[in-house]
């Protein structure tokens, strides 16, 4: 039913003995449901600790996320719900954490932007121009 491990990306499988699921009593009104089940789930996630991640990567997540994920959700009743949303967001938060972004290439404006942009200055000065008074 339950997979031993969750594919994060192409290159990391996260063991679910990694995550540490807690479960407390869930916020807000009910009756007397809410008030004695622990519905709400909080996943947690050590970075350092991990033995999935390689050392460059537990570099970056901690650099973006922080040395431990948490994910949280009391969204319905049910605590086996909960628990699948409350992992799902965890491996999203690590999947967003991991991502390389790619080195931003400044740009010179072309040419004919240039122009475009000389071209729009001047008809603009144009129409202030013949806005003003008549000077006598």
């Amino acid at each position: 039913m339950e997979s031993e491990s969750i594919r994060v990306t192409r290159s990391v499988v996260l063991p679910r003995s990694e995550i540490e699921l807690r479960f407390s009593r869930s916020s807000g009104p009910g009756g007397q449901h809410a008030q004695r089940s622990e519905s709400r789930v909080e996943a947690v996630f050590d970075v350092e600790a991990s033995t999935a991640l390689s050392e460059a990567q537990k570099r970056r997540v901690v650099a973006r996320a922080g040395p431990v994920l948490r994910a949280i959700a009391q969204d319905e009743r049910s605590q086996w719900r909960n628990r699948q949303l409350a992992t799902e967001r965890l491996v999203e938060a690590l999947r967003e954490a991991l991502k390389v972004r790619r080195a931003r290439r400044p740009t010179a404006p072309t040419a004919a932007s240039r122009k475009r942009r000389l071209e729009s200055k001047r008809a603009r000065s144009e129409t202030k121009r013949l806005r003003r008074p008549p000077s006598d």
